[in-house]
């Protein structure tokens, strides 16, 4: 695991967009395209906004760049909850990426239909390859909470499916994830934390004993890619 500290959220992005930025054009000089997983929420938004403007807009190989999200509220693309509506509107419209590079978690038909339907594109996708994704962008809530691995729910303890649907009874509503498998099968997955509100979290889930059903982020331990942490200091804060 590799920590990365900036001064602040700003800091924090700029720092990370130069880092997916060479990360991408290394990949892509031994394939020919490379797997993204989007984060949803706030904390991603400003990263994105910078990643769609110069001097990545041109530096980035767009086209050869497939999007697949990490988790999606079951809300119509309309709802500003959704987090590909707020992909779209901070990166993805403003590349011009082309429809069939985006994998979305559809929220038009039901749930669980919508995971069994990802997580099928995700098989055929990667079919039989040890390595899924080259690069997951995960946050980290205030709970330790990842994707939708929320803590003490049963999606937490998931061994076999790629994605599942589930009620989140919290927030009175359906959410669709990837699950921790998946995502330890990825080439390389990064992590982003602002805030003093997440310091303790992070303490815990970094530096404390391993408790996934508290802190569902621990499980998220690549099995054999590389695992970052971008944080700015006020997360750090409770760090050793």
């Amino acid at each position: 695991m590799e920590l990365h500290i900036a001064k602040d959220p700003q800091q924090l992005s700029e720092n990370l967009a130069a880092w997916i930025s060479n990360y991408i054009q290394e990949v892509l000089q031994d394939q020919e395209r490379f797997t993204f997983v989007l984060s949803g929420g706030n904390t991603p938004k400003q990263l994105y906004q910078l990643l769609a403007k110069e001097p990545y807009r041109q530096m980035i190989p767009w086209e050869k760049i497939h999007f697949f999200w990490g988790d999606e509220r079951a809300v119509p693309f309309e709802d500003d909850r959704n987090n590909a509506k707020m992909a779209y509107e901070t990166l993805l419209t403003p590349l011009g990426i082309p429809e069939e590079n985006i994998h979305v978690m559809r929220t038009d038909i039901l749930p669980e239909d919508a995971a069994a339907e990802y997580e099928a594109l995700l098989k055929e996708y990667f079919n039989n390859s040890e390595v899924t994704f080259d690069l997951v962008l995960l946050g980290m809530g205030d709970d330790g909470h990842t994707l939708s691995l929320f803590p003490g729910l049963p999606i937490v303890l998931e061994q076999k499916a790629w994605a599942k649907a589930f009620f989140l009874s919290a927030q009175h509503m359906y959410r669709i994830t990837l699950t921790a498998p998946v995502v330890n099968r990825a080439a390389c997955v990064v992590f982003m934390a602002t805030g003093a509100g997440k310091a303790i979290t992070l303490k815990n889930v970094i530096e404390g004993t391993f408790n996934a059903e508290q802190f569902p982020s621990q499980l998220i331990r690549p099995q054999d890619g590389e695992l970052h942490w971008f944080v700015d200091e006020a997360a750090a804060g409770a760090l050793e």
